[in-house]
């Protein structure tokens, strides 16, 4: 009989309140009480997968090992859990719908009406229980997109609903994270927001097992019993989840208020042992206490959201506290950089990091803050899109190749050194068509890479279209920027360095998806070193 547990995140009020990182520290603390658990997100919107969104939309695109584009929670995710994801970690109304109507034109409904209420919500409930029915977790938690009363979330909150009866009470609970504003003309908190949409969500059939409440100020043990009253919680499932100075901290603090206690009695679990957060613990002492700091660039064409480049953020904070040092990131977008104003905008730079991206806008800047970083011997790092770039600058301005170019860029350029690969040469369609997903490469004995990785053969998450054009490898190597990175099935180069500067190099795959609190990205871990080293020097 399969016993996992299945713990619902809903939200409240407001969207934005933080559900993937609430669903995260609470995966976090049952973890290190011994549960194997896992999350998944469900999302409301029609796309089949966030792929073709802009990220100035839906902040950015994270790639799990087996290639599935999904919500940046999925990050939060790997990063506290230090457990992989999946395809099906992250469904969308799109690819529900996908499947139903595939399902439709197959003829396996033939003679039924197809609707929303029974197909829909079967499709739904039948993915919530799929990693379920592997055996592999003891407590599955599944964050519900969106804000309840919202029109797309109504068949996901219905299928919980369908859910929760048919489990029974303790093996399945929901957690209502709701916001409680401060009025600052009152100088009160106001908990009339919170009571209308837990009276929303009970309209849909679901009582709110556990209320988590964001808030700025303190709540006092009056406003609880209120809440807990009106709310229809016990007291100890009101949980306050007051603003914290950093992610990282959300986990000790949800102990401190027993989120994760109320949790197991309510679903009839052991509280076996306390939850062992030493590690996180020790991460986060060092993150807190950096002993110096650097200043490092990031150069993208998204800059002004922040979560567009979230798990590159993240993975600085990760090797940051690995190596003591605190890491300020300066934002600054491409568009506006050129080859008069860099020296000025660059002055106070440890290191410069060019971002992935895709399409034309802002990529003359890019190039230029390769060419600045690589002549100035700023420690570098390219990834994805900004490889392709210091390449492309190496070849126009050490090989005077004038036109060198991607063929992204200009597709008319006549010295591609960045070329469309061959397998997506006959694709027309958009979505989930790129290269996607874990790939080997082997590295070059001696290289820098070798060394930061301490391996010869790596696995990388790729999400691109483009390549370096093996055409032009022996001119680039012979003039000093070396290929120390080949995918051992297709050639394709993987990493460029430049032996002879102090610390260059560009990825072609994103190293950023794959560090965690527990385990630091070598290449960030070593890249910060660098800007710390460069930064002592200067």
């Amino acid at each position: 009989m399969n016993t996992t547990k299945y713990i619902f995140v809903t939200g409240g009020v407001s969207s934005s309140l933080g559900k993937g990182i609430i669903a995260a520290s609470l995966a976090k603390l049952l973890q290190a009480r011994g549960y194997r658990v896992t999350i998944q997100k469900l999302d409301p919107y029609i796309n089949v997968d966030p792929g073709t969104l802009n990220p100035y939309e839906h902040g950015e695109c994270y790639v799990t090992d087996d290639g599935a584009e999904t919500d940046l929670d999925l990050g939060h995710y790997e990063r506290f859990l230090n457990v992989k994801t999946s395809q099906a970690n992250n469904v969308t109304t799109g690819r529900i719908y996908q499947s139903v109507i595939e399902k439709e034109r197959r003829g396996e409904f033939l003679g039924k009406t197809v609707q929303v209420i029974p197909h829909i919500t079967n499709e739904i409930k039948e993915r919530i229980q799929l990693l379920g029915k592997t055996g592999d977790y003891d407590i599955i938690i599944t964050e519900i997109g969106g804000t309840v009363g919202d029109i797309e979330s109504l068949p996901y909150i219905e299928s919980v609903r369908q859910l929760k009866w048919e489990m029974g009470d303790e093996n399945a609970l929901v957690i209502h994270l709701t916001l409680i504003p401060y009025l600052s003309a009152a100088g009160e908190l106001k908990t009339k927001p919170t009571q209308h949409s837990v009276k929303t969500l009970m309209e849909s059939g679901i009582r709110a097992d556990i209320l988590v409440c964001r808030t700025e100020h303190e709540l006092s043990d009056e406003l609880r019993r209120k809440l807990a009253l009106f709310c229809n919680v016990k007291l100890d499932a009101v949980i306050q989840s007051i603003d914290a100075s950093t992610i990282y901290d959300v986990p000790n603090m949800m102990l401190e208020e027993g989120l994760d206690t109320v949790t197991l009695k309510k679903l009839k679990l052991e509280k076996a042992n306390e939850p062992n957060l030493e590690r996180w613990n020790q991460f986060l002492q060092r993150h807190k206490n950096p002993k110096s700091e650097v200043t490092i660039g990031l150069i993208g064409k998204y800059v002004e959201l922040q979560d567009s480049y979230k798990s590159i953020l993240e993975s600085f904070i990760h090797a940051g506290a690995a190596n003591e040092v605190k890491v300020n990131v300066e934002s600054i977008h491409s568009e506006f950089i050129n080859d008069k104003n860099i020296p000025e905008k660059f002055k106070n730079l440890d290191a410069v990091l060019v971002a992935p991206g895709f399409g034309e806008r802002g990529i003359e800047g890019k190039v230029a803050a390769v060419r600045y970083a690589r002549e100035n011997n700023i420690p570098f790092l390219g990834i994805c899109l900004g490889m392709q770039m210091a390449v492309i600058e190496y070849a126009r301005n050490v090989l005077h190749i004038k036109n060198a170019n991607s063929l992204e860029m200009d597709e008319n350029t006549s010295d591609p050194v960045i070329n469309l690969m061959e397998e997506q040469k006959t694709i027309t369609k958009k979505g989930g068509t790129m290269r996607l997903g874990s790939w080997k490469c082997e590295l070059k004995e001696g290289s820098l890479v070798a060394s930061i990785y301490n391996s010869m053969l790596i696995n990388e998450r790729h999400r691109h279209r483009y390549e370096y054009n093996n055409t032009y490898k022996s001119k680039l190597e012979a003039a000093g920027m070396m290929a120390t990175g080949l995918n051992p099935e297709t050639g394709l180069v993987e990493i460029i360095e430049i032996p002879a500067h102090p610390w260059f190099v560009g990825v072609q795959y994103h190293p950023e998806y794959k560090s965690t609190v527990a385990n630091p990205h070598p290449l960030f871990v070593a890249f910060v070193k660098a800007a710390s080293e460069y930064a002592a020097k200067k």
